[in-house]
């Protein structure tokens, strides 16, 4: 009976994803009309620069990792009843704790080194993210604020370390030295930047979806973030099931700064981020809070962002569309919960 009813809830959810991105896409069409241009040859060339090549493939695989990855850890920290924001700055932590690691390991095995590494940027990540954990059980702080301004701190510490004691003394850019061939995340397709990093992403959606649904630990943090004090009626420790919230989003989207530094910019470098962690939350959100529904949102977005600037170029269509399309698909799931309760509303005031 129970699992009857989840998978019902599972093909709800998915459908309601799929119609929020088609709405998207079909208001974004009608903006496309409103420039003058064809919606069908801007789509066209938006995707086919995206997933009509191997390497558009590529890099909207190379995309997917951090978008995933963020969005992973930020759907389990929102199962728990946690409004965990702070995977832009958990992001950056974790990359200089990947490359400062790396920058120390030097001539060790690849294994040892990569392994040393993701264990680093996990531990970086969690850490900055048991900051607004600590605050919010030891002073009742909303940690939506606190997760976003220390996405600032997060960041802005980066740059000092990065222009300071971390910096490249050969390079007039605030960067690390490059990382030895042993820190770097191998290569899976030759003549391409896709790198191993998808493999530890998809493993994660995975493991995510068994933790979540399979285990006791993911029905605890499920309960508690449905109904606090229930679930700590029914005797699941809250506080430290919130606590794993936290932790676990953290990690993750360290381990996003890790594939960052080992499998693209094999350094890191101040911009390492265009806004994954921000761009993650709508990720999470449009896959429902379920990690392999996450996985999927993430690759749509990652396709939508590498084929903007070919729209843009061949079509004549602002790349700028994408950031509108992504707004709109927040928008629209928001709307397929509301509309039906205030419908229901009105029908009930007018009977």
């Amino acid at each position: 009976m129970i699992e009857t009813v989840r998978r019902t809830l599972v093909a709800r959810n998915l459908l309601s994803g799929i119609l929020a991105v088609l709405l998207a896409l079909l208001a974004g069409a009608l903006l496309i009309l409103a420039l003058g241009r064809d919606p069908i040859a801007a789509y066209g060339a938006l995707f086919s620069a995206s997933l009509g090549s191997t390497n558009g493939l590529a890099e909207t695989a190379i995309r997917t990792v951090p978008l995933a990855l963020c969005g992973i850890g930020i759907a389990l920290a929102f199962r728990a009843g946690v409004f965990n924001v702070g995977a832009e700055g958990q992001l950056f932590i974790g990359g200089i704790s990947a490359a400062y690691v790396g920058t120390l390991i030097d001539g060790q095995p690849q294994l040892l080194a990569l392994s040393l590494m993701a264990v680093a940027a996990a531990v970086g990540g969690a850490l900055w993210s048991g900051i607004a954990a600590v605050l919010k059980l030891r002073f009742r702080s909303d940690e939506l604020i606190t997760t976003i301004m220390l996405n600032y701190i997060g960041i802005f510490f980066v740059g000092y370390l990065l222009h300071g004691p971390l910096h490249d003394p050969g390079s007039a850019l605030a960067q690390t030295v490059r990382l030895g061939a042993e820190a770097r995340l191998p290569v899976l397709v030759p003549g391409t930047r896709l790198h191993f990093g998808i493999v530890i992403a998809v493993a994660a959606a995975f493991i995510a979806q068994l933790y979540l649904w399979r285990t006791v630990a993911g029905f605890r943090l499920r309960a508690t973030g449905q109904n606090p004090r229930a679930a700590e009626n029914a005797g699941i420790n809250v506080r430290r099931v919130i606590v794993v919230g936290f932790l676990t989003c953290g990690a993750l989207a360290g381990l996003a700064g890790f594939t960052e530094v080992a499998g693209v910019q094999r350094r890191m470098i101040e911009n390492l981020s265009p806004g994954y962690g921000y761009t993650a939350i709508i990720v999470a959100l449009l896959g429902q809070t379920n990690p392999i529904g996450v996985l999927f949102a993430a690759a749509l977005f990652a396709a939508l962002q590498v084929g903007s600037t070919t729209m843009e170029s061949a079509v004549g269509v602002p790349s700028s569309l994408t950031m509108i399309i992504q707004a709109l698909v927040v928008l629209f799931l928001l709307a397929q919960n509301v509309m039906p309760r205030f419908w229901r509303r009105r029908t009930g005031a007018a009977a």
